[in-house]
């Protein structure tokens, strides 16, 4: 399997992934770039869509892609935190507990659903999120690396849905929403469907593993290489200062989010053959770091505004250092 011992390697192996991805998630290419930048810097994601875009299908065809171990949780009312973490068992003929693990225990979890279930169910992620280990009847238990959670949410307007914590949301490195593709794309995607170009089968689409963990885990040191000069933190430190200030919002941005937009800036400018970051890049990635750390006040949403429309009022008024 492909590992990358030079930056060029680095950037090429990316963009092998990213070709793979593209293949099957027809018309996203934007969605597939920002869930490889989360991985590549360590990030979990929670993508944003109705039913029907390909969520579970990027999940699926990251896994193939990058032969990582795969687990998929459906969320629903009644899923336990157990049913998510493992729990212990009682051995009544040894007279002993035994653990059994969850499906949490994996590289690349999907959490299907996420907002269907109850606050205590998504809590279930939290320490595993944050800290990559599991506790179990005072049991601790590490997770090897790479390990992101791929949580995906119907719009919180759907019946049926319970908003996410804000904890739990800032443990997410990037809220991606994932809309309808164009006509022209929609249209190639019907093609492809119809003649059997693209198979419901990840093995009949011809997806093949383009590297493994080892590889995953060279792409994350070489984005920590990536150089982000003071100038350029300043401007993201301003940037996110700004977001504390606004008289729209009421909570700003978090000192985790400001280390989400640097690490994320350092992922993107890797991916664009670059050993250090340019502006542009905090601006590509401020919208998915920044969109679910913020929160309008009240007069804000009655005169119409959204968090949206405030974020591309500060990329506009935040100056940006010259290159």
């Amino acid at each position: 399997m492909k590992t990358a011992e030079t930056l060029e390697q680095a950037t090429a192996l990316a963009a092998d992934i990213e070709a793979q991805l593209n293949r099957v998630l027809i018309g996203q290419p934007e969605v597939t770039r920002q869930v490889l930048i989360a991985l590549i810097t360590g990030g979990h994601v929670l993508i944003e869509g109705v039913p029907g875009l390909g969520k579970t299908l990027l999940a699926r065809s990251l896994a193939r892609v990058l032969k990582l171990d795969f687990q998929r949780i459906q969320f629903t009312p009644d899923l336990m935190p157990t049913d998510v973490t493992g729990h212990a068992i009682y051995d009544a003929g040894n007279a002993t507990f035994h653990i059994r693990k969850g499906p949490a225990f994996t590289n690349l979890l999907l959490a299907d659903e996420i907002n269907r279930a109850p606050a205590k169910t998504q809590a279930a992620l939290l320490e595993v999120m944050q800290e990559r280990q599991i506790t179990i009847e005072g049991e601790s238990f590490s997770l090897a690396p790479p390990f992101v959670v791929l949580a995906t949410q119907n719009p919180l307007d759907q019946e049926g849905t319970y908003p996410l914590p804000e904890a739990e949301l800032d443990r997410f490195l990037f809220k991606i929403l994932i809309g309808y593709p164009e006509q022209e794309d929609e249209a190639r995607m019907l093609r492809m469907v119809l003649d059997g170009t693209l198979a419901d089968s990840l093995d009949d689409a011809g997806l093949s593993a383009v590297t493994d963990s080892a590889g995953v885990l060279s792409l994350s040191r070489w984005a920590e290489q990536v150089l982000l000069d003071d100038a350029i933190l300043d401007y993201l430190l301003r940037l996110a200062r700004a977001t504390r200030d606004h008289p729209a919002l009421v909570q700003g941005a978090s000192p985790r989010a400001s280390i989400a937009l640097a690490r994320a800036a350092k992922s993107y400018a890797l991916l664009d053959g670059r050993d250090f970051v340019i502006p542009d890049d905090i601006k590509a990635v401020a919208p998915p770091v920044l969109r679910h750390r913020l929160r309008l006040g009240v007069d804000a949403e009655l005169e119409g505004q959204t968090v949206e429309t405030v974020l591309t009022h500060l990329l506009e008024q935040v100056e940006a250092p010259r290159q």
